[in-house]
């Protein structure tokens, strides 16, 4: 079979296309034929050498496909079943568990940058039904971020105020889901092509964080001085203080990513006084991943696709990827 491999130290000269011999599923595993994965910032760290892998890891945590053979014992899933894999393949339900970080696929394990993948069939969902595997590919960590923080962590319910940075695949899906569920979403970004991109979308109000460094205070104004209920916040440190700004009294923070950095200034005073909670994300759990495909299917919501490559342009999926310009999410097709 033909894989991607991330050789050491890392870099996207150092990743690589191989030759590999076809796995066999052993007892409770499934053997699926990858048909698509797509592109998230943990599989460019990864990919980059900055999460330490071993030499010719297989990159990208997320996968769709078909079910080509079972093992012994496998109940889940038979031959010709069209599946998606989870981004922690041991936590399926209840709470996380530290143990679960060791075997996130392309990650603690091999991943999906494969044409074949053996793998546990509890490490599975079923794929949403008249959804193509590309689309299929991009739910297991970006939809599945946004779901969490703001359904699970949080509450959002018709009516509510969602406030979403940029135009990566977890905040266009905080757009859609918020939009689905009946809310109003405050948008941002630096790109006015974007911006009106995500107006297309639903976005109720947008916000150039360019023109408008103080945008969390006029996210705050948007609302009536309200305040909004759900802030999906991708940016970390640089960007907290605003998100804040935004915030009700009582609202809820969605810690989903770093892109600003690891460190920096919190008002931690503005924090408490507003009687926030903030819940730091990654991705959910297989349970969580079942009723977001419920309400995916309930609403008829499609993923935003900005480009496709073959798996044999992977390396440039990542420049691409890197060069921030696109537009929800980028998928490989294998």
């Amino acid at each position: 079979m033909k894989v991607a491999a991330v050789k050491k130290p890392g870099g996207l000269e150092n990743l690589k296309i191989e030759e590999r011999p076809d796995p066999k599923p052993g007892p409770g595993e499934i053997l699926v034929r990858v048909r698509a994965s797509s592109l998230n910032y943990h599989d460019f760290v990864v990919v980059m050498g900055g999460i330490p892998t071993p030499d010719g890891r297989i990159p990208m945590s997320d996968g769709a496909g078909d079910v080509v053979a079972v093992g012994e014992g496998v109940t889940r899933f038979k031959e010709g079943d069209k599946v998606l894999s989870t981004f922690f393949p041991n936590w399926h339900s209840g709470p996380i568990g530290a143990a679960g970080f060791a075997s996130v696929p392309g990650d603690g394990d091999d991943g999906f940058g494969a044409e074949l993948v053996a793998a546990s069939q509890e490490a599975f969902t079923r794929m949403p039904d008249g959804y193509s595997y590309a689309e299929a590919a991009t739910l297991t960590c970006a939809a599945l971020t946004a779901w969490r923080g703001m359904f699970v962590e949080n509450k959002v319910k018709p009516g509510d105020w969602v406030l979403t940075q940029g135009t990566g695949g977890v905040s266009i899906f905080a757009l859609q889901f918020a939009k689905a569920a009946g809310a109003r979403v405050i948008a941002t970004s630096s790109s006015q092509e974007k911006l009106d991109k995500l107006k297309a979308l639903g976005a109720d109000h947008l916000i150039n964080y360019k023109e408008t460094p103080e945008w969390g205070k006029k996210a705050f104004e948007l609302t009536g001085g309200r305040g909004v209920d759900e802030v999906v916040e991708i940016g970390g440190p640089a960007t907290m203080a605003q998100s804040i700004a935004a915030a009700r009294v009582g609202g809820h923070i969605s810690l989903i990513g770093v892109l600003t950095g690891v460190s920096g200034e919190v008002p931690t005073a503005a924090f408490f006084s507003k009687n926030l909670t903030m819940s730091g994300i990654t991705v959910g759990s297989r349970a969580h991943q079942e009723d977001m495909i419920a309400a995916i299917e309930a609403n008829g919501i499609k993923p935003v696709i900005s480009d496709s490559f073959p798996l044999d342009k992977i390396a440039e999926a990542f420049g691409h990827q890197a060069a921030q310009k696109h537009f929800g999410k980028i998928v490989l097709e294998i």
